[in-house]
């Protein structure tokens, strides 16, 4: 039997590997488009542009969700053209009030949604970048990544701005990456006693 685990497809390569698409089996095809997508997936561009998306969709539901929670007052009125500040939320015809809330929750989504994605397109890639330069998978990575994207996002403000943006972020990366890696912890000695 012939072993044919990770890595071996490089050494000696399927006779498949160099067919035109359209010559190739539905098998063949099938397994050609997932190794696309897992190369697109594991390389930079490709986890920086999933993020990017991810954190726009995330953003939105959450943007939407608060946005959703700030009408819990007749008080608060988003200033239309016409309508003074003051003017209670309550005394608007309801149609109107509907019409200011949505278009209020739709302009906060958007704008928490491309927040996110921006913030999370940076970082992966950023994370993605360093991890290819140091050739190491470690907490190092997140916390470098970190830095440089909350320093990076924070520099139009100036250097003290730059600097606390590249801790907070730094800080939050470690944070998070040792809660996540928490549960790659040693196994207990003996499994059958604790």
């Amino acid at each position: 039997m012939v072993y044919r685990g990770f890595g071996m497809e490089q050494l000696n390569p399927p006779d498949h590997a160099n067919k035109p698409f359209r010559e190739l089996t539905p098998e063949q095809q099938g397994e050609r488009g997932a190794e696309m997508m897992v190369n697109f997936m594991s390389s930079c561009p490709g986890k920086s542009a999933i993020s990017g998306v991810t954190g726009f969709a995330l953003g939105g539901v959450l943007g939407l969700f608060m946005a959703s929670m700030s009408y819990d007052t007749p008080l608060h009125v988003p200033t239309p053209a016409g309508i003074s500040a003051v003017q209670k939320m309550a005394e608007l015809p309801l149609r109107q009030q509907v019409k200011l809330q949505f278009a209020d929750m739709g302009k906060r989504a958007y704008s928490s949604a491309k927040n996110f994605g921006y913030i999370g397109m940076i970082y992966a890639g950023v994370e993605c970048v360093v991890e290819s330069t140091r050739a190491k998978n470690d907490i190092y990575n997140g916390v470098a990544a970190g830095c440089i994207t909350g320093g990076g996002l924070a520099y139009k403000s100036g250097p003290q701005a730059a600097l606390v943006g590249c801790l907070g972020f730094a800080a939050f990366s470690a944070a998070i990456d040792l809660y996540m890696k928490s549960e790659d912890g040693r196994p207990p000695k003996n499994d059958f006693t604790e």
